[in-house]
């Protein structure tokens, strides 16, 4: 096997972050209260001054922070901050392992593997599933995707992080569930938002709003998981039984909260964007299948 692949990781291994946002603050916190040393960068060196007086050891250049460990972690902006922090540190990266925990494209994350391997690293996607005040909790998860051997090389350190949820060789599969999850967690948010405004209009206060909205946002899952509603292996079939929660049913309801939004003076990018899914569905005739057929559209939008 290359001899990269070796694993340097052991219980007390030196271990580097650069990128000390409130994620990477955390991440640190939690390898140096497993007794791991930890050497830090950041461009903001001040952000630093928290967990040196925890007791990790601030580099002064990008490139003494990579010498410092054989374990990288990133959790920068986006990817071309790795670019632009690392540019300088080219030359130590053989040998070592990169571990992105930053949010960007798939592309742009294969691009990073590939730009990696071409220093002579090895290189490790993740994405953090949970705030900075989870990190290293028993709440916490992070999904990975990258080479296997590099993965179970590391994976007592990153555990130490959150539940290591592993994806496959694909570098860019961690990142697209990444986006994914936050793809429903952002719409989520924003519907919730929206709904609180709704609510607002009739004088419901955030504080009596919210605690409804969130109970029938806790209950989705069970909705989805339940019965004929069960929608992923009929989806994985190309099959929309129209037996409950037509495509018609659902897309009277979203021309309702259009109507009820326009009538408040509400914003109505959202509901306007999830009434558009429905109507395309019931415009190319299958407004008796199941909800689910408004995937169509997504996946091939005119």
């Amino acid at each position: 096997m290359n001899e990269q692949l070796h694993s340097t990781t052991g219980q007390n291994s030196a271990v580097t972050v650069i990128g000390l946002g409130p994620m990477g603050r955390a991440m640190t916190r939690t390898l140096l209260t497993a007794g791991h040393p930890v050497t830090v960068w950041n461009r903001t060196a001040g952000r630093a001054d928290g967990v040196v007086a925890d007791g990790a050891t601030l580099a002064a250049t990008p490139r003494e922070a990579v010498e410092a460990s054989d374990l990288v972690i990133l959790s920068l902006t986006d990817y071309q901050a790795m670019y632009d922090i690392l540019d300088s540190a080219t030359a130590s990266l053989a040998g070592r392992t990169l571990v992105n925990l930053s949010s960007d494209t798939p592309d742009r994350t294969r691009e990073a593997a590939n730009w990696a391997a071409g220093h002579g690293a090895t290189f490790l996607t993740g994405g953090v599933m949970v705030p900075a005040p989870m990190v290293g909790t028993e709440a916490a998860y992070v999904y990975y995707s990258g080479h296997d051997q590099v993965m179970e090389n590391h994976r007592a350190t990153l555990t130490l992080l959150g539940k290591p949820r592993y994806l496959g060789d694909d570098p860019g599969l961690a990142q697209m569930m990444y986006q994914a999850q936050l793809a429903v967690f952002l719409t989520t948010l924003s519907a919730l938002m929206h709904a609180t405004a709704m609510l607002g209009t009739a004088g419901m206060k955030a504080s009596e709003a919210l605690p409804e909205l969130l109970s029938f946002t806790d209950s989705i899952g069970a909705i989805l998981r339940a019965g004929e509603e069960r929608p992923g292996a009929a989806l994985d079939a190309g099959q929309h039984p129209g037996d409950l929660s037509t495509v018609t049913m659902m897309g009277a309801t979203a021309d309702h909260i259009v109507a009820t939004s326009t009538s408040l003076g509400l914003d109505l990018a959202l509901p306007r964007a999830v009434q558009a899914h429905y109507r395309h569905a019931i415009e190319n005739g299958h407004g008796g299948d199941h909800w689910t057929r408004i995937i169509d559209s997504i996946r091939a939008p005119h």
